[in-house]
């Protein structure tokens, strides 16, 4: 079988940070490889503090900025870059291997790529998977995605972890640090941005079946595919408002039941929505929220909202259903949620969920109406599907209600 020698070393340079280690006398494969190291360009992480990496860079060179987080998922990176709700941070991957499967069109979760920059250990150009499309790397280029790879994942990991999250620029451009400080104070914190409004639908779009029975009003703060995928599946027809939608838009559909989705941003900035939200408790209709319409629906219950130390994001976060007893193994991409200490004094609201790992609160529900929302991602997608049962609750609280 013939071998290109340059590609096939090319490719392991660029999916591994093994050391090559020849004998004196290939001096052919030698200069290949050097060749190789001379193509690639540098780049550089700056973290807010003043922390740097040096790296390789990926994806589209250029420079980005935005508020770092990492995710611990070992698989679903498309699934991730393309959730509204990472829109404008720079994502840590923290598994090893990033892009060895490639990407394939009905994995993303939005039309649009929404980290605004991916840092990874090893980072594969090629793929190994038959029903995928594109590299990952194409697929990053095409989006003007800038990242930077061979970089220390379990120490930059350990430091968010300490240190909270804060705001980082990539650049595989200018590598003078002075500048590239200058540009990072310019960053806003994440902390009082309204980005909702951003990821969210500019129109009013609909999802019909003849076979379903019960509508749904859909207030997108950054929906992902896969959250109206399990909604439709199970019966509903979803009519999908813009963020910024009035109440007077939602209630004139006359729908049987109401959904906040997930999405990024601060929720305490969004009073506008907010507002709304508690219109829509009075109507006394079921309500199903996650994530951002979670926090959102907190806010309208009149408890408080915090932004955390670093946040969870992941796919094997351990959460507690207090109704039932039971554990579930679940998928997270959150850097804000619901104030315990708020809750103490509300006698119509209770917790139906708390995180494990840190005791966070998972899940809200109203005692006097079929009102409930959760802090995680029940679709998953990715992640394991423990939480989907959260879905037949709602159209079970739908049914109930029409009757």
């Amino acid at each position: 079988m013939f071998i290109n020698t340059k590609k096939f070393l090319q490719e392991k340079f660029l999916t591994s940070n093994l050391k090559v280690h020849l004998s004196p006398s290939c001096s052919q494969t030698k200069s290949i490889v050097m060749s190789i190291k001379s193509d690639y360009t540098s780049a550089v992480l700056l973290l807010e503090d003043g922390t740097i990496f040096h790296g390789i860079a990926i994806g589209k060179k250029g420079i980005t900025s935005g508020e770092i987080c990492f995710n611990t998922g070992m698989s679903g990176y498309q699934e991730i870059f393309t959730d509204p709700s990472y829109f404008g941070q720079v994502m840590v991957m923290a598994n090893t291997h990033i892009g060895n499967y490639g990407v394939e069109k009905h994995e993303s979760e939005s039309e649009h790529t929404m980290i605004s920059g991916l840092v990874c250990k090893d980072y594969s150009k090629i793929y190994s998977r038959a029903r995928s499309e594109h590299s990952l790397n194409e697929f990053l280029v095409e989006r003007n995605i800038t990242g930077i790879q061979n970089i220390d994942t379990r120490a930059l990991v350990e430091h968010i972890r300490d240190h909270g999250a804060m705001n980082c620029i990539i650049s595989s451009d200018e590598q003078n640090i002075d500048i590239l400080k200058n540009k990072l104070a310019e960053v806003p914190s994440m902390q009082g941005l309204e980005l909702s409004s951003k990821v969210s639908t500019s129109q009013v779009y609909e999802l019909k079946s003849d076979t379903n029975k019960y509508q749904v009003a859909v207030l997108d703060f950054g929906v992902k595919k896969s959250i109206l995928d399990c909604m439709f599946q199970r019966g509903c027809n979803l009519t999908v408002f813009p963020s910024k939608s009035s109440f007077e838009e939602l209630k004139a559909i006359e729908p049987d039941a109401f959904f906040l989705s997930n999405g990024p941003g601060d929720p305490a900035v969004m009073s506008y929505e907010t507002e709304v939200v508690k219109k829509i408790l009075e109507l006394g209709k079921p309500v199903f929220g996650i994530c951002l319409g979670h926090q959102l629906l907190g806010q309208a219950l009149g408890l408080e909202t915090f932004k955390m130390h670093h946040g969870h994001r992941g796919i094997n976060h351990p959460v507690k259903n207090l109704i039932t007893g039971k554990c579930e193994i679940t998928s997270q991409n959150h850097g804000f949620a619901i104030h315990p200490d708020s809750i103490e004094n509300n006698q119509d609201v209770e917790v139906t969920h708390v995180n494990l790992n840190d005791n966070s609160i998972e899940g809200i529900r109203l005692k006097s109406k079929s009102v409930f929302s959760v802090q995680y991602h029940p679709e998953a997608s990715p992640g394991p599907l423990d939480s989907r049962y959260l879905f037949d609750e709602f159209v079970n609280n739908i049914q109930l209600s029409k009757s």
